[in-house]
């Protein structure tokens, strides 16, 4: 792992390391529309990045269930030279899903944006847009087009150290673009031993790679080489990539596994056959004792727990441990985030 640690990253890594002692910036926020020029694939999402503005602060992608962010709408940018992250949320999440992480990060000078994945998302779920799973890593990339080419935010971004960070099938998502490998046969004979499995079941349901014309745009390459360094959060799919794809994965992977078990995923199946895969001087592998699989997800609020008794009590378990627990479990992800890139 290439080692540099210039100035302003190692400021970064000790403002996190401290559980956010200081703050260097404040978070200015502008939301992302990016359209699709050849299809229908238009995306909506948030862009957060340093302003030295303090002057209009306002609680943002909060709600009755979720708490929000402090946020300077259309505040004027910081001028610099920034990391940039890209956020790829979890199966029918949101953009908002890690807020929580761009808000610590843009403190201590990081630009990072976060899409709704089409078919995917909480409001996106059409059919033939989730069946097209090969998507998911090509909307990042559409992304990170969509900031460097704004002459604005794209003049903050150090095109040298661009990051990706994905939970659950956003973490499926950042292995693709790491250069991991869709493996049909390998999936097929996978979930023919193991019938019950979580992501077979999902799989199957979403119609993916049933086809011989989807099963090329699988197993293509999905990957992007202009993101430097990746974290991956508790993801499902490992076994649906090859082996050998894995092996040949060339840039540093932060992998933080979520032992307590609340969804299904066998971490001996994904967050640790991935690091086994993965080339062993590349990776660097966490398994923090409290945290769950929802823990990556947004601090809930007071009254989450009730109103989701009342109105969602299938999805209780979200906010289980939701609350001060969730936070100390969010300032140890951003503390290994921050630390794990500065030093690439």
């Amino acid at each position: 792992m290439r080692l540099r640690l210039p100035l302003a990253t190692v400021f970064a890594f000790v403002l996190a390391a401290n559980a956010h002692a200081g703050e260097a910036y404040q978070t200015g926020l502008v939301e992302l529309n990016i359209l699709d020029t050849d299809g229908d694939r238009h995306m909506s999402g948030y862009l957060w990045y340093p302003t030295q503005e303090t002057e209009g602060k306002t609680p943002a992608l909060g709600g009755a269930v979720w708490e929000g962010i402090s946020v300077i709408p259309n505040a004027e940018p910081t001028v610099g030279r920034y990391p940039f992250l890209v956020m790829s949320h979890g199966m029918y999440g949101n953009a908002r899903n890690q807020a929580w992480l761009a808000s610590a990060l843009t403190k201590t000078g990081y630009v990072v944006a976060a899409i709704n994945h089409p078919g995917t998302s909480t409001f996106q779920r059409d059919p033939d847009q989730r069946r097209e799973l090969w998507q998911r890593p090509r909307d990042i990339s559409r992304a990170i087009d969509h900031v460097l080419g704004s002459s604005e935010i794209g003049s903050l971004v150090d095109r040298d150290r661009i990051f990706m960070a994905g939970h659950s099938l956003g973490g499926f998502t950042a292995v693709a673009l790491a250069g991991g490998r869709y493996d049909a046969a390998k999936m097929d004979a996978f979930c023919a031993a193991n019938p019950g499995e979580l992501v077979c079941g999902i799989f199957d349901d979403w119609d993916i790679a049933k086809t011989p014309a989807d099963r090329a745009k699988m197993t293509g390459d999905l990957s992007d080489a202009r993101i430097s360094g990746f974290a991956v959060f508790d993801l499902g799919g490992t076994q649906s990539f090859s082996t050998q794809s894995l092996g040949k994965i060339d840039r540093p992977m932060l992998v933080i596994g979520a032992p307590l078990d609340v969804v299904g995923l066998d971490l001996d199946r994904e967050s640790r056959a991935l690091v086994a895969a993965l080339p062993k001087g590349n990776v660097r592998y966490i398994e923090p004792a409290t945290l769950s699989h929802f823990d990556f997800l947004g601090v809930c609020t007071p009254n989450a727990l009730q109103i989701l008794k009342e109105e969602e009590p299938e999805d209780v378990f979200v906010c289980e441990q939701g609350r001060e627990q969730r936070r100390a479990d969010h300032d140890k992800i951003v503390e290994e985030v921050a630390s794990f890139f500065a030093g690439l």
